[in-house]
């Protein structure tokens, strides 16, 4: 029979909040318990600054274990034992959780265990042993049992033991969450989503502040195929893990290019796209009641994206537009949709509206004025109207976030 089992997760920020502490707790169990829906019959619940997640069926361990760590909100969290909280028990539980993760180690060819050290917490205060006695008893014991060496600074393995009201919680193996705040406290926004790296590694950091993200793919079609939006539909999907996509909005982009390229000077035409980019996201912003917009664009990284560019472009928005990239270079926005798990799918693809009509020589200090003007001879309205109307849309069903006026 398998030990009882749970998946004890700690959360940083959440605790750093003060009356409304309450509200981001009950926020994160329910995106976890959401999260692992399926995966578990026990009921998500909270514990003295902590959340349970049972594990009811080792068949689906890793996977439970996998969706509470990629959930925004959650610092840390400990595959643990859970056992009553006599020393016997906890002696036993920590020599079960180590000769586990050993064998997991060396199966997974993460090197040997030469050295351990126990670190352990007493939540409840009518415990009799305090925490650095906790640990010196069970060091001990595992000591005299296993013949590992004792390494307080730099062990090869650490067990963790938290004695939390009725119970004792004993875990060897830690995975590291994302942090942040849970999606849903901070409100919706609108993500302008290409195919490529940048823009879903921008969508990825805003979910982790708490928001939920509507994503927006504007598609070249009809000038292109529909290539890439297969590619911005399977990247939204990678970030529905976490449970903070709400719907990916499908945009065919490409006749507004075609007609900027026709009537619109060439050196500003990736700019003009941007405005009218804008303002299409934003008129799905208002009926789905988000407050910003939110882009991947990183400042110097191409053309369009200089100061005077930015602001030239922000000139038409009615909504703060949100760049979570702004300061990072390529490598950083590499390696975190790497660790996301975007980064192979946003490589697949090349024919996006991006790429359509480009100028040989962009503007690289354009103004509000020199875009205004070049608009001038353009129906904004109109090619607005038009985009919006074949316009289609994918919901997920993590987020529970409420269809659109």
């Amino acid at each position: 029979m398998m030990a009882e089992r749970t998946a004890l997760v700690h959360y940083h920020e959440i605790g750093l909040k003060g009356h409304n502490r309450g509200d981001f707790e009950r926020r994160l169990e329910t995106n976890l318990r959401r999260a692992v829906a399926g995966l578990t019959e026990g009921s998500v619940r909270r514990i003295a600054s902590r959340l349970l997640v049972p594990v009811t069926d080792s068949a689906h361990a890793e996977e439970l274990l996998a969706a509470v760590a990629r959930t925004p909100g959650v610092s840390y969290l400990g595959y643990a034992i859970v056992c009553d909280r006599t020393p016997e028990a906890i002696d036993e539980a920590a020599l079960a959780v180590i000769a586990e993760e050993i064998a997991r180690r060396e199966a997974d060819a993460l090197g040997p265990v030469r050295t351990f050290a126990i670190e352990s917490r007493r939540s409840a205060t009518n415990y009799p042993e305090r925490s650095m006695e906790i640990s010196r008893r069970v060091g001990a014991t595992v000591q005299q049992a296993t013949g590992l060496g004792v390494d307080l600074s730099a062990p090869d393995l650490t067990c963790r033991i938290e004695v939390v009201q009725a119970r004792a919680y004993v875990y060897a193996r830690r995975l590291e969450g994302p942090g942040g705040l849970p999606v849903g406290v901070s409100g919706t926004v609108v993500a302008l989503m290409s195919a490529g790296i940048d823009s879903p590694v921008a969508a990825w950091r805003v979910m982790r502040r708490g928001a939920t993200i509507v994503g927006v793919h504007f598609s070249g079609r009809p000038q292109t195929s529909a290539h890439s939006e297969h590619y911005a539909l399977e990247l939204a999907r990678v970030l529905d893990r976490t449970g903070g996509m709400a719907r990916l909005y499908t945009v065919p982009f490409g006749d507004v290019q075609r007609r900027i390229a026709l009537e619109g000077p060439e050196d500003l035409r990736v700019l003009l796209y941007r405005r009218f980019m804008v303002r299409i996201a934003e008129a799905i912003a208002r009926d789905e009641g988000a407050r910003a917009l939110v882009t991947g664009e990183s400042l110097g990284q191409v053309a369009s994206q200089t100061l005077d560019n930015v602001a030239a472009v922000d000139a038409v928005a009615t909504m703060p537009i949100l760049r979570p990239l702004i300061g990072s270079d390529k490598q950083e926005i590499i390696d975190e949709a790497r660790a996301i798990g975007t980064f192979e799918l946003s490589t697949a693809t090349d024919d996006d509206c991006c790429t359509l009509f480009m100028p040989r020589r962009p503007e690289t200090h354009a103004t509000p004025e020199m875009l205004a003007e070049a608009e001038a001879p353009l129906d904004v309205e109109g090619l607005v109207a038009e985009a919006l109307a074949g316009v289609t849309r994918v919901d997920f069903s993590r987020a529970q976030k409420r269809s659109p006026r």
